[in-house]
Protein backbone atom coordinates (compact mmCIF):
# COMPACT_ATOMS: atom_id res chain seq x y z
CA UNK A 1 0.00 0.00 0.00
CA UNK A 2 1.34 3.19 -1.24
CA UNK A 3 0.69 5.81 1.24
CA UNK A 4 2.88 9.11 0.29
CA UNK A 5 2.45 11.44 -2.42
CA UNK A 6 5.79 11.21 -4.19
CA UNK A 7 5.50 7.26 -4.00
CA UNK A 8 2.56 7.47 -5.76
CA UNK A 9 3.87 9.08 -8.39
CA UNK A 10 6.39 6.83 -8.45
CA UNK A 11 4.47 3.96 -9.49
CA UNK A 12 2.18 6.07 -11.98
CA UNK A 13 5.01 7.68 -14.42
CA UNK A 14 6.17 3.86 -14.60
CA UNK A 15 3.78 2.06 -16.18
CA UNK A 16 5.88 -0.36 -17.97
CA UNK A 17 6.71 -1.59 -14.34
CA UNK A 18 3.80 -0.72 -12.75
CA UNK A 19 0.88 -1.84 -14.66
CA UNK A 20 -3.19 -1.77 -14.75
CA UNK A 21 -3.70 -5.08 -13.14
CA UNK A 22 -4.84 -6.38 -10.08
CA UNK A 23 -8.23 -8.44 -8.67
CA UNK A 24 -10.21 -4.86 -9.14
CA UNK A 25 -9.07 -4.59 -12.82
CA UNK A 26 -9.27 -8.67 -13.52
CA UNK A 27 -13.16 -8.39 -12.96
CA UNK A 28 -13.10 -5.40 -14.75
CA UNK A 29 -11.91 -6.49 -18.10
CA UNK A 30 -14.37 -9.58 -17.66
CA UNK A 31 -16.96 -6.45 -18.41
CA UNK A 32 -15.37 -4.05 -20.38
CA UNK A 33 -13.06 -6.05 -22.21
CA UNK A 34 -9.94 -5.12 -23.60
CA UNK A 35 -11.02 -1.52 -23.54
CA UNK A 36 -8.75 1.80 -22.38
CA UNK A 37 -9.19 1.34 -18.41
CA UNK A 38 -8.53 -2.22 -18.12
CA UNK A 39 -5.69 -2.82 -21.34
CA UNK A 40 -2.02 -3.53 -20.23
CA UNK A 41 0.61 -1.17 -21.39
CA UNK A 42 1.63 -2.54 -24.70
CA UNK A 43 -1.49 -1.98 -26.05
CA UNK A 44 -2.44 1.76 -24.36
CA UNK A 45 -0.78 4.08 -26.28
CA UNK A 46 -2.58 3.28 -29.68
CA UNK A 47 -6.17 3.06 -27.90
CA UNK A 48 -5.83 6.03 -26.11
CA UNK A 49 -4.78 7.82 -29.44
CA UNK A 50 -7.82 7.01 -30.85
CA UNK A 51 -9.92 8.09 -28.51
CA UNK A 52 -8.29 11.45 -27.23
CA UNK A 53 -9.25 13.87 -30.29
CA UNK A 54 -13.23 13.94 -28.47
CA UNK A 55 -11.61 14.77 -25.18
CA UNK A 56 -9.58 17.14 -25.69
CA UNK A 57 -9.68 20.46 -24.06
CA UNK A 58 -10.32 22.68 -27.40
CA UNK A 59 -13.00 19.89 -28.34
CA UNK A 60 -14.70 19.82 -24.45
CA UNK A 61 -15.75 23.29 -24.80
CA UNK A 62 -18.05 22.51 -27.25
CA UNK A 63 -19.83 20.63 -25.02
CA UNK A 64 -20.85 22.95 -22.16
CA UNK A 65 -23.91 24.07 -23.89
CA UNK A 66 -24.77 19.75 -24.46
CA UNK A 67 -24.41 19.96 -20.26
CA UNK A 68 -26.14 22.58 -19.72
CA UNK A 69 -29.17 21.88 -21.74
CA UNK A 70 -29.20 18.88 -19.61
CA UNK A 71 -28.67 20.07 -16.21
CA UNK A 72 -31.72 22.91 -17.09
CA UNK A 73 -33.69 19.66 -17.87
CA UNK A 74 -32.90 18.44 -14.39
CA UNK A 75 -34.25 21.52 -12.71
CA UNK A 76 -37.25 21.68 -14.39
CA UNK A 77 -38.08 18.22 -12.62
CA UNK A 78 -37.52 19.78 -9.97
CA UNK A 79 -40.71 21.49 -7.69
CA UNK A 80 -40.09 23.70 -5.36
CA UNK A 81 -41.42 23.22 -2.40
CA UNK A 82 -40.61 19.12 -2.37
CA UNK A 83 -37.73 16.70 -1.96
CA UNK A 84 -35.93 15.26 -4.63
CA UNK A 85 -33.75 12.31 -5.20
CA UNK A 86 -30.32 13.91 -6.14
CA UNK A 87 -28.27 11.08 -6.46
CA UNK A 88 -30.86 9.66 -8.94
CA UNK A 89 -31.08 12.92 -10.88
CA UNK A 90 -27.03 13.35 -10.60
CA UNK A 91 -26.64 9.59 -12.44
CA UNK A 92 -29.94 10.34 -14.67
CA UNK A 93 -27.74 13.91 -16.16
CA UNK A 94 -24.53 12.25 -16.18
CA UNK A 95 -25.99 9.23 -18.45
CA UNK A 96 -28.06 11.66 -20.84
CA UNK A 97 -24.52 13.59 -21.03
CA UNK A 98 -21.69 11.02 -21.68
CA UNK A 99 -24.72 9.08 -23.94
CA UNK A 100 -24.92 12.06 -26.08
CA UNK A 101 -21.17 12.87 -26.22
CA UNK A 102 -20.75 8.82 -27.07
CA UNK A 103 -23.61 8.28 -29.26
CA UNK A 104 -25.17 11.45 -30.23
CA UNK A 105 -29.14 10.89 -29.88
CA UNK A 106 -28.89 7.67 -30.88
CA UNK A 107 -30.74 6.43 -27.42
CA UNK A 108 -34.47 7.53 -26.77
CA UNK A 109 -35.27 9.01 -22.73
CA UNK A 110 -36.36 5.09 -21.82
CA UNK A 111 -33.36 3.79 -23.17
CA UNK A 112 -31.11 6.07 -21.25
CA UNK A 113 -33.10 5.68 -18.18
CA UNK A 114 -32.63 1.97 -18.89
CA UNK A 115 -28.91 2.45 -19.55
CA UNK A 116 -28.44 5.05 -16.14
CA UNK A 117 -30.81 1.61 -13.70
CA UNK A 118 -28.46 -1.02 -15.61
CA UNK A 119 -24.97 0.82 -15.12
CA UNK A 120 -26.49 1.11 -11.16
CA UNK A 121 -26.87 -2.33 -10.66
CA UNK A 122 -23.57 -3.21 -12.21
CA UNK A 123 -21.55 -1.37 -10.71
CA UNK A 124 -23.41 -2.17 -7.40
CA UNK A 125 -22.23 -5.96 -7.94
CA UNK A 126 -18.74 -5.31 -9.31
CA UNK A 127 -17.68 -4.30 -5.88
CA UNK A 128 -18.32 -7.45 -4.20
CA UNK A 129 -17.14 -9.51 -7.14
CA UNK A 130 -13.41 -7.18 -6.73
CA UNK A 131 -13.28 -8.03 -2.92
CA UNK A 132 -14.68 -11.83 -2.30
CA UNK A 133 -12.38 -13.91 -4.29
CA UNK A 134 -15.08 -16.86 -4.58
CA UNK A 135 -16.43 -17.40 -7.65
CA UNK A 136 -18.88 -19.90 -7.03
CA UNK A 137 -20.92 -17.71 -4.33
CA UNK A 138 -22.05 -15.22 -7.97
CA UNK A 139 -22.96 -18.79 -9.90
CA UNK A 140 -25.58 -19.07 -7.45
CA UNK A 141 -29.03 -18.01 -8.66
CA UNK A 142 -29.66 -15.30 -6.01
CA UNK A 143 -32.08 -12.15 -6.57
CA UNK A 144 -29.00 -10.62 -6.31
CA UNK A 145 -26.50 -12.38 -8.79
CA UNK A 146 -29.75 -12.39 -11.61
CA UNK A 147 -29.79 -8.75 -11.25
CA UNK A 148 -26.59 -8.61 -12.07
CA UNK A 149 -26.33 -10.74 -15.23
CA UNK A 150 -29.66 -9.32 -16.50
CA UNK A 151 -28.28 -5.66 -16.13
CA UNK A 152 -25.18 -6.37 -17.29
CA UNK A 153 -26.95 -8.66 -20.32
CA UNK A 154 -28.97 -5.84 -21.45
CA UNK A 155 -26.45 -3.02 -21.62
CA UNK A 156 -24.21 -5.07 -23.76
CA UNK A 157 -27.32 -6.07 -26.06
CA UNK A 158 -28.44 -1.58 -25.77
CA UNK A 159 -24.85 -1.38 -27.24
CA UNK A 160 -25.07 -3.46 -30.20
CA UNK A 161 -28.31 -2.51 -31.26
CA UNK A 162 -26.93 0.67 -31.73
CA UNK A 163 -24.19 -0.10 -33.18
CA UNK A 164 -25.66 -2.15 -35.75
CA UNK A 165 -27.82 1.16 -36.17
CA UNK A 166 -25.29 3.40 -36.48
CA UNK A 167 -23.73 0.84 -39.53
CA UNK A 168 -26.62 1.62 -41.55
CA UNK A 169 -26.85 4.94 -41.35
CA UNK A 170 -24.75 8.12 -41.86
CA UNK A 171 -21.69 9.11 -40.08
CA UNK A 172 -21.95 11.11 -37.19
CA UNK A 173 -19.39 13.59 -35.32
CA UNK A 174 -19.14 11.46 -32.12
CA UNK A 175 -16.72 8.78 -30.64
CA UNK A 176 -18.96 5.90 -31.57
CA UNK A 177 -18.08 7.78 -35.50
CA UNK A 178 -14.59 7.61 -34.72
CA UNK A 179 -14.60 4.61 -33.39
CA UNK A 180 -16.50 2.86 -36.40
CA UNK A 181 -14.08 5.01 -39.04
CA UNK A 182 -11.35 3.39 -37.02
CA UNK A 183 -13.12 -0.30 -38.15
CA UNK A 184 -13.14 0.99 -41.19
CA UNK A 185 -9.60 1.84 -41.07
CA UNK A 186 -10.62 5.63 -42.35
CA UNK A 187 -8.62 7.32 -39.90
CA UNK A 188 -4.57 7.02 -39.04
CA UNK A 189 -5.00 4.80 -36.22
CA UNK A 190 -4.51 1.57 -36.35
CA UNK A 191 -7.41 -0.13 -37.65
CA UNK A 192 -9.87 -2.21 -34.30
CA UNK A 193 -12.05 -4.62 -34.64
CA UNK A 194 -16.09 -5.02 -34.24
CA UNK A 195 -15.71 -6.35 -30.36
CA UNK A 196 -13.42 -3.28 -29.75
CA UNK A 197 -15.95 -0.65 -30.57
CA UNK A 198 -18.19 -2.29 -28.30
CA UNK A 199 -15.18 -2.37 -25.75
CA UNK A 200 -14.49 0.90 -25.73
CA UNK A 201 -18.28 2.19 -25.45
CA UNK A 202 -19.03 0.03 -22.49
CA UNK A 203 -15.71 1.58 -20.51
CA UNK A 204 -16.68 4.76 -21.41
CA UNK A 205 -20.14 4.36 -20.14
CA UNK A 206 -19.11 3.29 -17.12
CA UNK A 207 -16.39 5.62 -16.36
CA UNK A 208 -18.74 8.57 -17.31
CA UNK A 209 -21.48 8.11 -15.28
CA UNK A 210 -21.27 7.21 -11.46
CA UNK A 211 -18.17 8.80 -10.71
CA UNK A 212 -19.16 12.42 -12.20
CA UNK A 213 -22.82 11.77 -10.71
CA UNK A 214 -21.39 10.93 -6.85
CA UNK A 215 -19.26 14.33 -7.22
CA UNK A 216 -21.87 16.78 -8.17
CA UNK A 217 -24.09 14.72 -5.62
CA UNK A 218 -21.50 15.61 -2.74
CA UNK A 219 -21.18 18.72 -3.89
CA UNK A 220 -24.82 20.09 -2.64
CA UNK A 221 -24.21 17.93 0.45
CA UNK A 222 -21.57 19.07 1.08
CA UNK A 223 -22.52 22.98 0.37
CA UNK A 224 -25.59 22.80 2.47
CA UNK A 225 -23.51 21.43 4.97
CA UNK A 226 -21.20 24.64 4.62
CA UNK A 227 -23.27 27.65 4.25
CA UNK A 228 -20.32 30.42 4.06
CA UNK A 229 -19.36 28.41 0.93
CA UNK A 230 -22.85 28.24 -0.77
CA UNK A 231 -23.20 31.56 -0.27
CA UNK A 232 -19.72 32.65 -2.30
CA UNK A 233 -21.11 29.88 -4.72
CA UNK A 234 -24.00 31.87 -4.98
CA UNK A 235 -22.51 35.43 -5.04
CA UNK A 236 -19.83 34.30 -8.08
CA UNK A 237 -23.03 32.78 -9.95
CA UNK A 238 -25.39 36.09 -9.41
CA UNK A 239 -22.61 37.96 -11.07
CA UNK A 240 -21.21 35.72 -14.20
CA UNK A 241 -24.82 34.57 -14.32
CA UNK A 242 -27.36 37.09 -14.07
CA UNK A 243 -30.97 35.71 -13.65
CA UNK A 244 -29.63 31.72 -14.34
CA UNK A 245 -28.57 32.44 -17.21
CA UNK A 246 -27.19 29.30 -18.87
CA UNK A 247 -23.45 29.18 -18.69
CA UNK A 248 -21.29 29.05 -22.19
CA UNK A 249 -17.73 27.98 -22.98
CA UNK A 250 -16.84 31.83 -22.81
CA UNK A 251 -17.90 31.67 -19.18
CA UNK A 252 -15.78 29.11 -17.53
CA UNK A 253 -12.98 31.16 -17.09
CA UNK A 254 -14.94 33.27 -14.73
CA UNK A 255 -16.34 30.18 -12.88
CA UNK A 256 -13.54 30.48 -10.74
CA UNK A 257 -15.12 29.07 -7.08
CA UNK A 258 -17.40 27.22 -8.85
CA UNK A 259 -14.62 25.11 -10.38
CA UNK A 260 -12.48 25.15 -6.67
CA UNK A 261 -15.72 23.69 -5.22
CA UNK A 262 -15.42 21.06 -7.36
CA UNK A 263 -11.96 20.66 -7.10
CA UNK A 264 -12.63 20.34 -3.36
CA UNK A 265 -14.85 17.88 -3.44
CA UNK A 266 -13.23 15.95 -5.10
CA UNK A 267 -10.58 16.47 -2.47
CA UNK A 268 -12.61 15.80 0.58
CA UNK A 269 -14.77 12.43 -1.20
CA UNK A 270 -13.51 11.16 -4.19
CA UNK A 271 -15.08 8.70 -5.92
CA UNK A 272 -12.65 6.72 -6.91
CA UNK A 273 -10.74 5.75 -3.60
CA UNK A 274 -8.63 2.90 -4.68
CA UNK A 275 -7.21 1.54 -7.72
CA UNK A 276 -4.00 -1.24 -8.16
CA UNK A 277 -1.07 -1.32 -9.98
CA UNK A 278 0.67 -4.73 -10.83
CA UNK A 279 4.73 -5.36 -11.13
CA UNK A 280 5.67 -6.53 -14.17
CA UNK A 281 9.04 -7.52 -13.00
CA UNK A 282 11.03 -7.62 -9.74
CA UNK A 283 11.73 -4.25 -8.77
CA UNK A 284 12.43 -1.77 -5.37
CA UNK A 285 9.72 -0.01 -3.92
CA UNK A 286 10.79 2.67 -0.66
CA UNK A 287 13.44 0.14 -0.17
CA UNK A 288 11.26 -2.91 -0.19
CA UNK A 289 11.83 -5.59 -2.84
CA UNK A 290 8.84 -6.25 -4.88
CA UNK A 291 8.63 -9.47 -6.96
CA UNK A 292 7.17 -9.30 -9.94
CA UNK A 293 3.05 -9.76 -9.66
CA UNK A 294 3.62 -7.90 -6.73
CA UNK A 295 -0.03 -5.78 -6.09
CA UNK A 296 0.73 -2.50 -5.05
CA UNK A 297 -2.49 -0.28 -4.07
CA UNK A 298 -3.03 3.46 -3.63
CA UNK A 299 -5.36 5.53 -2.25
CA UNK A 300 -6.55 8.88 -3.63
CA UNK A 301 -9.05 9.29 -0.64
CA UNK A 302 -5.90 8.64 1.68
CA UNK A 303 -3.85 10.95 -0.08
CA UNK A 304 -6.35 13.88 0.03
CA UNK A 305 -6.89 13.18 3.50
CA UNK A 306 -3.68 13.54 4.70
CA UNK A 307 -2.66 16.24 6.95
CA UNK A 308 0.91 16.71 6.06
CA UNK A 309 0.06 17.98 2.48
CA UNK A 310 -3.98 19.27 3.34
CA UNK A 311 -3.81 20.92 6.90
CA UNK A 312 -7.36 19.96 8.65
CA UNK A 313 -8.02 17.74 5.96
CA UNK A 314 -11.68 16.93 7.01
CA UNK A 315 -12.54 20.58 6.53
CA UNK A 316 -14.61 21.46 3.31
CA UNK A 317 -12.97 24.60 2.35
CA UNK A 318 -12.97 25.62 -1.62
CA UNK A 319 -10.20 27.92 -0.89
CA UNK A 320 -7.72 26.29 -1.20
CA UNK A 321 -7.80 26.01 -4.69
CA UNK A 322 -8.13 29.45 -5.70
CA UNK A 323 -5.60 30.93 -8.42
CA UNK A 324 -2.33 31.19 -6.04
CA UNK A 325 -3.16 29.11 -2.94
CA UNK A 326 -2.28 25.34 -3.45
CA UNK A 327 1.39 24.65 -3.39
CA UNK A 328 2.77 22.77 -6.04
CA UNK A 329 2.98 19.59 -3.27
CA UNK A 330 -0.38 19.68 -2.84
CA UNK A 331 -1.19 20.12 -6.58
CA UNK A 332 0.78 16.94 -6.39
CA UNK A 333 -1.41 15.33 -4.12
CA UNK A 334 -4.46 15.78 -5.55
CA UNK A 335 -4.96 13.09 -7.75
CA UNK A 336 -8.78 12.24 -8.24
CA UNK A 337 -7.78 11.16 -12.31
CA UNK A 338 -4.67 9.42 -11.62
CA UNK A 339 -1.36 10.47 -13.24
CA UNK A 340 0.95 9.51 -15.78
CA UNK A 341 -0.34 8.45 -19.25
CA UNK A 342 -2.89 6.37 -18.10
CA UNK A 343 -4.30 9.57 -15.99
CA UNK A 344 -8.20 9.83 -16.93
CA UNK A 345 -8.54 10.27 -20.69
CA UNK A 346 -11.95 12.40 -19.74
CA UNK A 347 -10.11 14.39 -16.78
CA UNK A 348 -11.26 17.97 -18.37
CA UNK A 349 -14.23 17.27 -19.92
CA UNK A 350 -15.63 15.81 -16.02
CA UNK A 351 -14.33 19.36 -14.88
CA UNK A 352 -15.97 21.29 -17.25
CA UNK A 353 -19.17 19.07 -16.74
CA UNK A 354 -19.26 19.13 -13.07
CA UNK A 355 -18.54 23.00 -13.39
CA UNK A 356 -21.28 23.97 -15.76
CA UNK A 357 -23.71 21.26 -14.45
CA UNK A 358 -22.87 22.86 -10.39
CA UNK A 359 -23.07 26.27 -12.14
CA UNK A 360 -26.88 25.35 -13.91
CA UNK A 361 -28.39 23.47 -10.95
CA UNK A 362 -27.28 26.00 -8.21
CA UNK A 363 -28.29 29.23 -10.18
CA UNK A 364 -31.63 27.87 -10.24
CA UNK A 365 -32.17 25.38 -7.14
CA UNK A 366 -30.99 25.29 -3.94
CA UNK A 367 -30.79 21.91 -2.25
CA UNK A 368 -31.17 21.55 1.93
CA UNK A 369 -30.68 18.71 3.38
CA UNK A 370 -34.00 17.35 5.18
CA UNK A 371 -34.84 17.49 8.80
CA UNK A 372 -33.13 14.87 10.70
CA UNK A 373 -30.39 14.32 8.59
CA UNK A 374 -26.92 12.93 9.48
CA UNK A 375 -23.88 12.73 7.93
CA UNK A 376 -22.48 9.38 7.69
CA UNK A 377 -19.26 8.13 7.13
CA UNK A 378 -18.43 7.05 3.47
CA UNK A 379 -19.43 3.61 2.95
CA UNK A 380 -16.96 1.87 -0.05
CA UNK A 381 -17.69 0.24 -3.46
CA UNK A 382 -16.04 0.55 -6.51
CA UNK A 383 -17.42 4.16 -6.69
CA UNK A 384 -17.35 6.29 -2.85
CA UNK A 385 -20.42 8.52 -2.27
CA UNK A 386 -23.75 9.28 -1.02
CA UNK A 387 -25.50 6.72 -3.49
CA UNK A 388 -29.40 7.46 -2.11
CA UNK A 389 -29.23 11.60 -1.46
CA UNK A 390 -32.37 13.06 -0.99
CA UNK A 391 -32.69 17.10 -0.74
CA UNK A 392 -34.83 19.32 0.19
CA UNK A 393 -35.40 21.73 -3.14
CA UNK A 394 -36.03 25.37 -2.64
CA UNK A 395 -36.28 28.61 -4.73
CA UNK A 396 -32.87 30.41 -6.05
CA UNK A 397 -34.98 33.70 -4.78
CA UNK A 398 -34.31 32.33 -1.12
CA UNK A 399 -31.45 33.84 0.60
CA UNK A 400 -28.58 31.50 1.38
CA UNK A 401 -28.96 32.55 4.85
CA UNK A 402 -32.49 30.49 5.36
CA UNK A 403 -32.12 27.99 8.37
CA UNK A 404 -31.95 24.53 7.92
CA UNK A 405 -35.16 24.21 9.68
CA UNK A 406 -36.81 26.11 6.66
CA UNK A 407 -37.17 22.82 4.89
CA UNK A 408 -38.84 20.98 7.48
CA UNK A 409 -42.20 22.61 5.40
CA UNK A 410 -41.45 20.39 2.80
CA UNK A 411 -42.97 17.02 2.39
CA UNK A 412 -40.38 14.26 2.07
CA UNK A 413 -41.42 12.82 -0.76
CA UNK A 414 -38.95 12.54 -3.86
CA UNK A 415 -39.98 13.70 -7.59
CA UNK A 416 -37.94 11.41 -9.33
CA UNK A 417 -38.99 7.64 -10.01
CA UNK A 418 -37.97 4.91 -7.80
CA UNK A 419 -36.76 1.22 -8.57
CA UNK A 420 -38.39 -1.05 -6.97
CA UNK A 421 -35.03 -1.73 -5.04
CA UNK A 422 -34.25 -0.48 -1.60
CA UNK A 423 -32.61 2.77 -2.39
CA UNK A 424 -31.48 2.61 1.70
CA UNK A 425 -29.27 -0.20 0.46
CA UNK A 426 -28.12 0.76 -3.03
CA UNK A 427 -24.49 0.25 -3.07
CA UNK A 428 -24.53 -2.25 -0.20
CA UNK A 429 -20.94 -3.85 -0.51
CA UNK A 430 -22.47 -7.14 1.52
CA UNK A 431 -22.81 -9.92 -0.85
CA UNK A 432 -26.50 -10.00 -0.70
CA UNK A 433 -26.99 -6.87 -2.15
CA UNK A 434 -24.32 -7.52 -4.60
Amino acid sequence: MVCHPELTHEVLMNPHTFDKGGPLYDRLGKLMGDGLVTCRQPTHRDKRRLLQPGFRPSHVADYTALIAEEAEAVCDAWPTGQAVAVTEAMMALTTRVISRVLLSDSLDEPTTAEVRDCLTDVVRGLFVRTVVPIDVLFRLPTPANRRYRRALSRLHAIIDAVIAERRQGPERDDVLGTLLAAERGDCPAAAITDQEVHDHLITLLLTGVEAPALCLADAFSLLARHPDAERRLHAELDAVLPGGRRPGPGDLPYLVYTRCVVSETLRHSSPGWLFTRVATKETELAGCRLPAGATVLYSPYLLHHDPSSFPDPERFDPDRWLPGNPTAEQRRALIPFSAGNRKCLGDEFAMVEATVALATLAGRRRLRHLPGYVERPPRPGITMGPRALVMACESPARTTSDTPSSAGSLAPRTTATHRASDSRTAGDPGVGNA
